[in-house]
């Protein structure tokens, strides 16, 4: 009677504890010295974060304070994708911030290509936006989360749905 165990590779973003972020980063903002008086702002607008400032210089130290508080709050940088600083109205620079939710399909395929490199006894398949690895063996399948861990693939990778049939 051969068991088939299984995990999820995911990639998840909540939305509660970025705004939270947010708060506590517009909070900090109106309250340094070197934002007095300053138009900076970030705020989060379909799924993505739109952070305006006067300057470049200002809206990177304003980044610095939302990245720091995204890391309290245990969002992984990995999630946030930046954009290419743009010029907007007023003379202020803006700069979108895409959140990832969900696996690209690209990385989706590296990351199975990579499980199926690492020649151990399981299958991965891609199912949405998610990576399914399924297998007989519990360590097994617990090698291949640290091999995933140990390797950089440039995405927030979280792992869930771990199930013993």
């Amino acid at each position: 009677m051969a068991k088939e165990n299984s995990f999820d590779i995911v990639s998840k973003t909540d939305y509660a504890e970025i705004t939270n972020a947010l708060n506590q980063t517009e909070k900090e903002v109106s309250q340094r010295f070197d934002f007095k008086g300053s138009k900076a702002a970030v705020e989060l607008q379909d799924k993505d974060l739109m952070m305006s400032a006067e300057d470049e210089t200002r809206l990177r130290n304003m980044n610095d304070i939302l990245q720091s508080k995204l890391l309290k709050r245990g969002i992984s940088l990995k999630a946030l994708d930046y954009q290419k600083i743009e010029p907007a109205a007023g003379g202020t620079v803006r700069q979108i911030v895409k959140i990832q939710q969900g696996i690209p399909i690209e990385k989706a395929k590296e990351v199975v290509k990579f499980i199926k490199d690492a020649k151990l006894k399981v299958q991965a398949s891609i199912q949405g936006e998610t990576v399914r690895v399924s297998g007989k063996d519990r360590d097994t399948l617990q090698d291949v989360i640290a091999k995933l861990k140990a390797k950089d693939f440039g995405i927030d990778m979280q792992f869930d749905n771990y199930r013993s049939n």
